[in-house]
């Protein structure tokens, strides 16, 4: 697409690189541009079963924002400021949520900032060794702008979300993993290799009863028992009836296993609702 963005798509795996690594991967207008379109082609194609987001180098993920790029804050008004974040960087978040696909982030190196809250957004998340995180907008006076407040509570719980938060402070890959920041962590030699197998693993897998266990896992986070027990019947209802796990019972009967792609392959379309 662009040297600001990478976008290839792997057998079944679409990687999509944030690809400025001499500004530690920030993100300037092009590039968030650019990402949208990539995230716009992840979710209608059906050959795309899984995505991984990561950074190009070995320093940085995402630093957030190029300020440099941007108008100068001091000179926008407060509307421009939100028109900005609105029109454009939330668009980000936004999309990923219309993604029912899985979603891993290999954090090659550090994610700071918006840059951080841009890891948060994916649905699992991979890092290397020696990488650090951290909330640090207050640092020079700002609140979490890019969805830190919404997400970080959710993965790390609300008191140690809040310490973040206020204090900027940066934790390590390895306390990261351990409050629940990131999944696993691997050398930074071994980071992509094992994120791809992982994708790998998941794009071979019954594409349509992921998306929908993705919609369930984060449609229940926001809603009461009754609700997520009548939404989880009608899934249920849907792909008891569908060639996926027709083909996984039939499998386990002949003890192989199953060839979800090859179901998936036959099958018209994906499932249509977004509610």
């Amino acid at each position: 697409m662009s040297e600001v963005l990478l976008f290839e798509v792997e057998d079944g795996v679409a990687t999509i690189t944030l690809n400025r690594p001499d500004k530690r991967n920030a993100f300037n207008r092009e590039m968030i541009r650019l990402w949208l379109a990539a995230l716009g082609e992840c979710e209608t194609r059906d050959d795309i079963r899984a995505v991984i987001l990561t950074g190009a180098g070995s320093q940085a993920f995402c630093s957030g924002g190029d300020v440099g790029d941007m108008d100068r804050r001091e000179e926008r008004g407060p509307w421009s400021t939100k028109d900005y974040l609105w029109n454009a960087i939330h668009k980000i978040p936004l999309a990923l949520e219309r993604l029912d696909k899985p979603v891993i982030c290999a954090l090659n190196g550090s994610a700071t900032g918006a840059g951080l809250d841009m890891a948060l957004m994916c649905d699992i998340r991979f890092a290397a060794e020696g990488a650090r995180f951290g909330e640090t907008y207050i640092k020079v006076g700002l609140v979490p702008g890019d969805g830190g407040a919404y997400f970080l509570p959710r993965l790390v719980g609300l008191s140690k979300a809040l310490e973040l938060l206020w204090t900027g402070d940066l934790v390590n890959a390895t306390e990261a993993e351990r409050i629940g920041l990131v999944n696993r962590v691997f050398s930074p030699d071994q980071l992509l290799t094992e994120t791809k197998k992982f994708a790998a693993r998941l794009a071979a897998g019954p594409g349509r009863a992921m998306r929908l266990t993705k919609r369930l896992v984060y449609q229940c986070q926001r809603t009461d028992l009754h609700t997520s027990l009548d939404l989880v019947s009608s899934h249920m209802g849907l792909v008891t009836q569908g060639d996926e796990h027709k083909e996984g019972v039939k499998a386990f009967l002949e003890k192989r296993a199953p060839n979800f792609r090859a179901v998936d392959a036959s099958a018209q379309g994906a499932p249509e609702n977004k509610a």
